[in-house]
């Protein structure tokens, strides 16, 4: 099944770590993965720091793609919800670190989130 991403000239530059939009191809499976946050596994403790709470949060959405036969590569779409802008580039820099080369299509919102002390949730959608 193949994904493409579209980013036309007729655009702005794709950021990092972006497309502007991504297609599939073909007969396909749609995972959609609900909002993440940084809770570990106890469902409580939840850790203080926007790179432990984004590390989670990207290793749980690994077992999630696991758990359904996919992996980062699949990933089509994300939206993030971030608590502060000022996180921006260490937000940036997890996508890099998770997804390497592969541009999935991808929005960042900057508002108030549930809970006071997460500091980001992630929601995605992946195919195969």
């Amino acid at each position: 099944m193949p994904i493409v991403s579209h980013n036309p000239p007729e655009l702005f530059p794709p950021y990092r770590g972006y497309s502007h939009a991504t297609e599939v191809r073909g007969d396909s499976r749609l995972l959609v993965i609900s909002g993440l946050n940084g809770y570990l596994a106890d469902g409580v403790t939840l850790p203080e720091s926007f790179q432990a709470q984004g590390d989670l949060i990207w290793q749980y959405m690994g077992a999630l793609l696991r758990s359904a036969g996919m992996d980062y590569g699949h990933l089509v779409s994300l939206r993030t919800y971030l608590a502060d802008p000022a996180d921006d580039e260490a937000n940036v820099q997890l996508r890099l670190k998770y997804l390497g080369g592969h541009r999935p299509s991808s929005t960042v919102i900057c508002c108030r989130l549930l809970d006071p002390r997460w500091k980001l949730e992630v929601e995605a959608m992946a195919a195969t």
